[in-house]
């Protein structure tokens, strides 16, 4: 018996369960829903007059049997780059007493390697500080080791670096609608990436634009009107 966890966010505690049990339906097909447990680790913040917004963020487990599942992937046919990245993260999450299927994806131009299975709530660690510094880690050992020419290679869990950017996808265009109002909105402090992604978002979107501020760790986008 092992256990199965997912974090999720949303605008109400409400909402944040409802996708965290939508995912774990997805990784447990014929889950029963009544022996899902929660942890609320954030009730959401709107702050002053919507500026300072955050979501709120539960973590859904549940117990469940689990059996090791092979990759679906021709591991025999893999890149040297995805080869590395299974091996390391194999034993980073061995390291961490995780059971933990891992898939790599080669698009091209970036690795992707997606881990699922149970208890991964540990492997994302909190607003996905453990899952970034672990992907950096990957990385950093494959430019090592195959060079600095190496693809960028993306570690995900649970699908949370989807569910993450569709959080931040909705807290920019909701900034944006306010910065079109007169205000200058100042978003929560976020990673590198994470700034990429509102950079991204609001790139083309009439009437405002977007600056990073602050210093690292705390460094932030802000919203404001075009021209401003």
């Amino acid at each position: 018996m092992s256990e199965l966890q997912t974090e999720a966010t949303g605008e109400t505690v409400g909402e944040a369960k409802w996708q965290a049990l939508r995912e774990l339906e997805r990784l447990q097909p014929g889950l029963d829903k009544s022996l899902v447990r929660f942890q609320v680790l954030s009730e959401g913040e709107r702050g002053l007059l919507g500026v300072g917004y955050s979501p709120a963020r539960v973590l859904a487990s549940v117990a469940v049997d689990v059996t090791p599942v092979e990759s679906t992937d021709i591991v025999g046919d893999e890149s040297e780059l995805a080869a590395l990245v299974r091996e390391l993260l194999e034993r980073i999450t061995d390291a961490m007493g995780l059971r933990a299927r891992i898939d790599i994806h080669d698009d091209g131009d970036v690795v992707t390697a997606s881990c699922s299975g149970g208890d991964l709530g540990i492997l994302i660690g909190k607003r996905g500080q453990t899952i970034d510094a672990v992907q950096y880690l990957v990385n950093a050992i494959a430019r090592r080791t195959l060079g600095d020419e190496v693809k960028l290679v993306v570690v995900d869990a649970a699908r949370y670096r989807e569910r993450r950017q569709a959080t931040l996808e909705t807290i920019a265009a909701r900034a944006a609608e306010r910065a079109r109002r007169g205000d200058r909105v100042e978003l929560e402090p976020m990673s590198a990436p994470e700034r990429k992604i509102v950079h991204l978002h609001l790139q083309d979107e009439p009437g405002v634009t977007t600056e990073s501020s602050g210093v690292e760790p705390y460094r932030y986008v802000v919203v404001a009107p075009a021209g401003d």
